[in-house]
């Protein structure tokens, strides 16, 4: 009998239901979009925010922790104060490798050109080494520090002649891309000379435009230390930290084995360095804290304004919602008030209307979702230069939150029908 009165009174009044069906599909397909891009917007925004520089700093742990006493060096590894070159392969084999994106290392040697005192930085431009896997990975400046304004080009890590001049050197020497420029080195074997061909200018926004860049192997060279480097950048995707991150970072011991096993598999930047120090014995790996924690600080803020857009579209939906079922209960207050009089009990009435707008719920949330997919994906091309990934968990919280929109919308409809008396309304009073 209920079934037979829900399917005539839901062919009652097509116009309105579907209405009420095109407002929460476009309530829906916000909160599905927004929910779509929430769950994948995490490594989209860790990469855009890659392309600003490295988030950790790979040092030489001797470097760190001196241990001098009267001016007498005590530390059996004094000296030894550099990394492998051959050794960072390596860092492609952590268990977060696919997480790091670019890395670059290296070494410094002040240096004068004209009357100007400056550094000489050797580098890796767009290297390509073999990880111990057999893997081919390129890497180095050019992906390290995407953001660099270059006038000209990048130098080749093949040429040991080739330079790239910060615009702050360059304007104070008049070095230009082409050029070729004399630099005088004081090494421990006494000073040299280079003739760099600059192939390109520049533009940094930091200290690195007061400096020369130039490939690794011409460093290694004038100073007599081949395969050695002073440190390594890396860029790395990382998740935002929370407490138990916090506590690692402090002392990995003071885990529980569950606990361990938690924050080890996940990618947090102190899992990342802790890694990295297991697979690089003997050195001290640190995040950029400043960077790392902006990271998370960006992050939350967005998703913060996506929820905030996914709730101000759903409130209104439901107010849109309440407005229709408001006015569909004035409108059939004569045949409310007909079931009634014919031994309708309140409830059932009532289950009725919360039926119908159940399943109005339904079939906006379905529409919703198809519809937020599309824009996530439009949005996700316009933003990030790519599609995003579907979720189908996004589909079961979506009909969720249309249903509970309807069903929210119709509060003050049912309200209504609670107080309708039918001996009234069949009397049109």
């Amino acid at each position: 009998m209920f079934w037979r009165m829900l399917k005539k009174s839901f062919s009652k009044g097509l116009k309105g239901k579907l209405l009420a069906v095109v407002t929460i599909a476009f309530g829906a397909s916000l909160a599905s979009s927004m929910l779509n891009i929430s769950l994948d917007i995490g490594d989209k925004v860790n990469r855009e925010l890659k392309t600003y520089g490295a988030n950790i700093l790979v040092e030489p742990r001797v470097e760190t922790v001196p241990l001098n006493i009267g001016g007498v060096e005590y530390n059996p590894l004094q000296g030894q104060s550099f990394l492998e070159e051959a050794s960072l392969s390596s860092l492609k084999t952590i268990f977060w490798a696919n997480n790091i994106l670019s890395f670059t290392p290296y070494l410094e040697q002040p240096a004068t050109t004209g009357n100007q005192d400056t550094v000489l930085v050797g580098t890796w431009f767009n290297k390509e080494i073999t990880t111990p896997a057999g893997e081919k990975v390129v890497t180095g400046a050019a992906s390290l520090k995407a953001w660099w304004k270059v006038n000209g080009q990048w130098a080749e890590d093949s040429s040991e002649n080739q330079a790239m001049v910060g615009t702050e050197l360059a304007e104070k020497t008049g070095i230009k891309p082409g050029d070729n420029v004399k630099v005088v080195v004081n090494t421990p074997s006494g000073s040299k000379e280079q003739v760099l061909k600059v192939t390109g200018v520049f533009d940094s926004g930091s200290g690195d435009d007061r400096k020369v860049f130039v490939p690794l192997a011409l460093i290694q060279k004038l100073q007599g230390t081949s395969g050695k480097v002073s440190k390594v950048e890396v860029s790395a995707l990382t998740t935002p930290e929370n407490e138990l991150a916090r506590r690692a970072a402090k002392d990995p011991k003071s885990l529980n084995s569950e606990e361990y096993e938690r924050w080890y598999c996940t990618a947090y930047v102190g899992a990342i360095t802790y890694q990295i120090e297991e697979i690089l014995p003997g050195v001290r790996a640190n995040a950029i804290r400043q960077v790392a924690e902006s990271e998370g600080l960006i992050l939350g803020k967005i998703q913060l304004l996506m929820l905030l857009l996914t709730a101000a579209a759903l409130l209104s939906a439901a107010l849109g919602i309440s407005s229709l079922m408001t006015t569909k209960v004035l409108e059939r207050s004569k045949e409310i008030g007909l079931l009634k009089a014919l031994g309708a009990e309140g409830w059932q009435v009532i289950a009725l209307f919360v039926a119908e707008s159940a399943i109005s719920g339904i079939i906006g949330g379905v529409l919703g979702y198809l519809m937020g997919l599309g824009f996530a994906q439009v949005i996700g091309q316009a933003v990030f230069g790519s599609g995003l990934s579907i979720k189908i968990m996004v589909l079961p919280i979506v009909l969720t939150l249309s249903v509970g929109v309807a069903l929210l919308g119709s509060l003050s409809a049912i309200r209504m029908l609670v107080n309708l008396r039918p001996a009234e309304v069949l009397h049109g009073r």
